[in-house]
């Protein structure tokens, strides 16, 4: 892992960087056919970063032709596991020697802390590329017991050219959960970046291709959600669409699919992820520090965030004074001074969404103990709602910003009806001292991830996704995200 550097050091790296703006596409940079850009800003202080490619279905059309021509010809698709795995490999270390330009390109278009950036968006994503490339040669396929008279061969082969259509809120990560399942199983891809946040993709597309990854095989397409990610989702010629963004959007790619070539789909979506504390824990300040992290890394821009605090009577005013002593620590403010924990909102008009979060909690006159005010700019502070009912918008809806409503209860058995009582099942935490208390809410929550006595998503060797309304499909991360960018092939041979 790179070590952090000092704020002069970033501001030295962001002020040399000259990003890449065009789409990428058969191996090389290329403007929108239509020859129309955006403007990508940085939202921690409102300024221009680049005019990137305003890319549409034209140029979709042209991403998807050379993903599917390069597919047929198997220069990737058919290429030794073992050389895959290779060049996997190589683009992994490409990474690694640019992870400080990574990093900062990061920040800057996100708003995201570059202390983040540093020390976990970047190292994971090289760790997961490097994860899904050991792979390769380590998945067998089988043979099926169909006794002397046949030979029956279970194999799995690439799906095709698959649309990867991206979040904002960890760019690179997000990016690495799905090129690197897709790419080790052979796959071709277009992807399409988040309007917000599309300067770090770019450059990584960029050293694939310096890491010998064929020409078409990696394609990056820039552009709004209606004038790209339709056009992928509509596509006859993608097998594959995998989404990660809001359950209103996923919504939109089934509609697509149906109407299209019955693509396959695989959907993250939102959460409003509970964190239920019990009066038994054995360390509650241990308790807070998890809690503070779950609902406010990243800015609280984190679809796992444990947004909603379920807490025991008995201990709910200890654990929120122990929150707010914690939250002491983490600074709010320029995104490329490692000192902050805390960085801006992706966008002004993200920022306003929260905002009018916080100005509902104070037209309702609910308990803000904790923040519920703005500053200079797109920053929020965070924020602390008590006594939130289970009616409340606050309860209700993924406000994906720094504000952690609290709700009390008196039973496990409550616990678990509070928190289930959600269209959402994404993630949750549970903590406790009790081993059948863990055991009855990890199993009884109905959630696609559960922690015990700690706030996380697991590693790369461990499924990501939702139940419910969170996702659809099938998960990222693990040996599981294989299967979704294979198909299943049963080869008979008659041996009579």
């Amino acid at each position: 892992m790179a070590p952090l550097l000092s704020k002069a050091e970033y501001a030295a790296i962001a002020a040399r960087l000259q990003p890449r703006t065009q789409a990428f596409i058969d191996g090389e940079f290329r403007d929108a056919i239509g020859g129309r850009t955006f403007v990508t800003t940085n939202p921690a202080t409102g300024q221009p970063l680049a005019e990137v490619a305003a890319c549409d279905r034209h140029d979709v059309d042209v991403a998807v032709a050379a993903a599917k021509r390069v597919f047929e010809a198997g220069s990737w698709s058919k290429l030794q596991p073992g050389e895959r795995k290779r060049l996997l490999l190589r683009f992994a270390q490409l990474l690694e020697d640019n992870a400080h330009e990574l990093a900062v390109l990061e920040s800057l278009d996100s708003g995201k802390p570059v202390s983040e950036c540093q020390t976990v968006d970047v190292p994971e994503t090289i760790h997961t590329l490097r994860w899904h490339a050991e792979l390769i040669d380590k998945i067998y396929d089988a043979t099926a017991p169909t006794g002397h008279d046949a030979v029956t061969l279970v194999v799995r082969e690439a799906i095709g050219v698959v649309g990867l259509v991206l979040p904002w809120n960890f760019p690179l990560l997000m990016l690495a959960w799905k090129i690197a399942p897709s790419l080790a199983a052979g796959c071709s891809i277009v992807v399409k970046p988040a309007k917000e946040t599309t300067l770090s993709a770019l450059r990584v597309a960029q050293l694939a291709h310096e890491a010998g990854i064929p020409a078409g095989v990696f394609n990056l397409v820039p552009g709004g959600g209606r004038e790209v990610g339709e056009a992928i989702g509509r596509h006859m010629d993608i097998s594959m669409v995998s989404f990660t963004g809001s359950t209103d959007t996923g919504r939109l790619f089934l509609k697509y699919a149906s109407e299209s070539n019955l693509k396959r789909v695989v959907l993250e979506l939102g959460g409003k992820n509970p964190a239920v504390v019990m009066n038994d824990c054995e360390n509650l300040d241990e308790v807070a520090q998890f809690v503070t992290a779950g609902a406010f890394w990243n800015m609280g821009e984190n679809c796992s965030a444990s947004s909603r605090l379920i807490v025991h009577e008995d201990v709910k005013d200890a654990l929120l004074g122990l929150i707010g002593r914690h939250l002491q620590d983490w600074k709010l403010g320029d995104p490329l001074d490692p000192q902050n924990r805390l960085g801006a909102m992706v966008s002004k008009a993200h920022f306003e969404k929260v905002k009018s979060y916080l100005a509902y909690a104070a037209e309702q006159q609910l308990a803000v103990v904790q923040g519920g005010q703005t500053q200079a700019g797109v920053f929020v502070q965070p924020t602390i709602v008590d006594n939130v009912g289970r009616d409340n918008r606050l309860f209700v809806e993924e406000i994906f910003g720094p504000v952690l409503s609290v709700t009390s209860f008196k039973t496990l058995d409550e616990a678990i009806e509070i928190a289930n009582d959600t269209v959402y099942g994404l993630a949750a935490s549970a903590y406790t001292g009790s081993l059948r208390n863990a055991l009855r809410l990890s199993r009884e929550i109905r959630a696609g991830v559960v922690t015990v006595n700690c706030f996380g998503e697991g590693d790369a060797s461990t499924p990501f996704g939702g139940y419910k309304e969170s996702g659809f499909g099938g998960r990222d991360k693990s040996i599981w995200a294989h299967d979704q960018y294979t198909e299943l092939k049963t080869i008979w041979i008659n041996a009579s």
